[in-house]
């Protein structure tokens, strides 16, 4: 059940929406949103309801912009610096969780990136991650994925704002028909993303969680 609780960063309050599992944690998963959106897009919901499950913690967060009823994303730095406490205050709240995992849709995927090293993330998920402003593909963001940090990006074949190279640490899937904003099959990329939390140790599988191990 998703329990809401704001938090105090230094460009205002932020919204935290916290999904915890029923059983033991496996991994921290904390994603922003996009830049004119909220937490509440397609595919975040897609990947809580997939993640939760698999006994992620899953924490969406709404930049505080947003929270006082913006829609004009705030400054690249002022996002950065608001998620940045929002990350040191889930750190204090959960101290002991395994793995901490950073991402987000479109802007909350590049703010992910762009802080993760100073975070301490252990690897990034990055949603419809906007490689360029539509039409403008020589002003290139892909530097902002170099983290050095395991990464999935998962883009539509038919964005507009271009879809990433691979390469490592970087995997890329491609989800066929889909748009910005993935909402042809959001079930579809959430599953994506809880295969490879599984395969690095992030996630258990549905229905293979502790309790039902041997």
């Amino acid at each position: 059940m998703r329990h809401r609780v704001q938090v105090e960063t230094p460009r205002g309050p932020a919204w935290l929406d916290t999904d915890p599992p029923i059983g033991p944690v496996t991994s921290l998963l904390v994603l922003g949103h996009g830049a004119g959106g909220g937490v509440d897009a397609p595919d975040l919901v897609a990947l809580r309801d997939a993640a939760v499950p698999a006994g992620v913690l899953v924490v969406r967060v709404t930049q505080p912009y947003r929270v006082a009823g913006r829609r004009a994303p705030a400054p690249a730095g002022h996002l950065d610096e608001a998620w940045t406490a929002v990350l040191a205050e889930l750190r204090r709240i959960h101290p002991a969780v395994p793995a901490l995992l950073v991402g987000g849709r479109s802007s909350g995927a590049r703010v992910a990136c762009r802080t993760a090293r100073a975070v301490g993330a252990s690897g990034v998920v990055a949603l419809a991650f906007p490689l360029h402003p539509p039409g403008r593909p020589e002003r290139s963001r892909a530097a902002e994925l170099d983290t050095g940090l395991p990464t999935l990006v998962v883009n539509g074949d038919r964005d507009p704002f271009g879809v990433p190279d691979a390469g490592p640490p970087v995997r890329v899937v491609v989800r066929p028909g889909e748009r910005h904003d993935l909402r042809g099959d959001p079930t579809g990329t959430a599953a994506v993303v809880v295969d490879w939390l599984h395969a690095r140790g992030w996630a258990d599988r549905p229905g293979d969680g502790p309790a039902d191990r041997p």
